[in-house]
């Protein structure tokens, strides 16, 4: 992403003089005569850096107060110039917020230099030390500038689902390497003018040109399904999916990382504020998710008729099968007061968790009914909790169960599952 400038400054001949100085591929140079055009510029563009000339109409310190202020967010690099040498202006200046003082007439190359060096520092400023890419308030800068594009443009974010409970399993540093690994792959597929930044420690931003993002994002997908198997142990690979270990996580199944990945284009709307852009990025990352498999969507045009939208209900509805009747009560009485509704016959109504009994040694009734459960598709995205009182963890979780608990369990734990998979049925 190039950089940009902001000059500050009334005079015609010199404006344009600092202006094709500083001006390059890496770096774009926008001018403002007054205070009014530059607040405009700055909250359309927030600029890096900020070249303040003392030919305003205004003190030289004060503006700089101003300038401070209207940026606390952002904290852009902020250069006075002026015609003055005299050491108090110079330390007025600094005091009011400018990072740097130039004395005029410049000598251009050491101005060059100068500005260069202020424009790398906050570059870096903005780099994620472990994986050296930009971080999410620079990402999110990077989108502000880009809805102000007349260029086709595309905005990509992309996920790796799962990632905090592969970090959870297999330490952060297998979590940095699967970061890395993957960060590799992406910037494979990019070129020098595309930007690629951080958005989250799981998410990543990528800008590039409206008819290169499908191919990216079709190549991504593939690239992350080719080599995300090479994370895992033998063992996981042959079960299919991780056992989550600790007081926390025991007993809970978890899939394999996947990688998800939403486009939006600025082909069919505009996008008034940055705000917009992100909650279209979300919404179609969202969409594309698929439980166990990578995935991508692009927005496409909306073609709709009256009362074609239909939207999803939220669905906290809950099925006990528990043989034990005194706990069959006391769980339904509980899971009420905690406000989800209780539902009798699973056949008619899709839940969004199933908490089961396992059954008694012998029979096991209740991991023949999971199996059953996993194998029909309307069940897809229900989440099974499995409370056993023989403790054969792999077992129950083969039979498709989300989470194991072993019996007896403090019911405050239940109901902090039952909450996690609820959001995770409905997201």
């Amino acid at each position: 992403m190039r950089s940009v400038t902001l000059l500050i400054d009334k005079r015609r001949e010199l404006s344009t003089k600092y202006k094709k100085l500083l001006v390059s591929e890496d770096n774009a140079v926008v001018v403002s005569k007054n205070l009014i055009s530059a607040i405009k510029i700055i909250q359309d563009t927030e600029p890096d850096l900020i070249i303040i000339s003392d030919s305003i109409d205004s003190d030289l310190s004060d503006y700089c107060k101003k300038i401070r202020a209207l940026t606390y967010n952002m904290r852009p690099i902020i250069v006075a110039v002026s015609k003055s040498a005299d050491i108090e202006d110079r330390l007025k200046v600094l005091e009011s917020g400018a990072d740097d003082f130039i004395s005029e007439p410049v000598n251009s190359d050491e101005f060059v230099m100068r500005i260069k060096a202020h424009l790398r520092r906050e570059f870096e400023s903005n780099f994620d030390p472990k994986i050296k890419l930009p971080c999410k308030s620079y990402s999110i800068r990077a989108l502000k500038r880009l809805i102000k594009s007349s260029d086709p443009w595309a905005a990509t974010l992309v996920t790796i689902d799962n990632f905090y409970n592969y970090k959870e399993s297999y330490t952060e540093l297998a979590s940095d390497k699967l970061i890395q690994t993957y960060c590799a792959i992406i910037q494979s597929a990019l070129c020098k003018d595309d930007y690629f930044g951080l958005f989250s420690d799981n998410e990543f931003l990528i800008i590039t040109d409206m008819y290169k993002a499908e191919k990216v994002a079709n190549f991504l997908t593939f690239a992350f399904e080719s080599v995300s198997s090479k994370f895992y142990s033998p063992r996981d690979l042959q079960r299919g999916y991780v056992i989550m270990q600790g007081d926390e996580y025991a007993g809970r199944r978890c899939e394999f990382v996947h990688t998800t990945i939403g486009i939006v284009t600025g082909e069919f709307r505009d996008f008034k504020n940055v705000e917009l852009l992100i909650n279209s990025l979300v919404q179609i990352r969202d969409l594309a998710r698929i439980p166990d498999k990578s995935n991508y969507l692009i927005e496409r045009p909306k073609i709709s008729t009256p009362d074609a939208i239909i939207e999803d209900i939220y669905n906290n509805k809950i099925k006990i099968i528990e043989q034990d009747d005194s706990m069959n009560i006391l769980l339904k009485t509980i899971l009420e007061l905690q406000g989800y509704e209780i539902i009798s016959d699973y056949a008619s109504e899709v839940p969004a968790v199933i908490i089961m009994d396992a059954g008694d040694i012998e029979e096991q009734k209740g991991l023949e009914i999971c199996r059953k459960i996993r194998t029909d598709e309307r069940f897809s995205k229900t989440k099974l909790i499995v409370t056993s009182i023989f403790h054969d963890k792999e077992t129950i979780l083969n039979c498709g169960a989300d989470l194991y608990l072993p019996k007896p369990y403090e019911l405050t734990n239940l109901i902090r599952w039952v909450a996690t998979f609820v959001k995770e049925f409905n997201r």
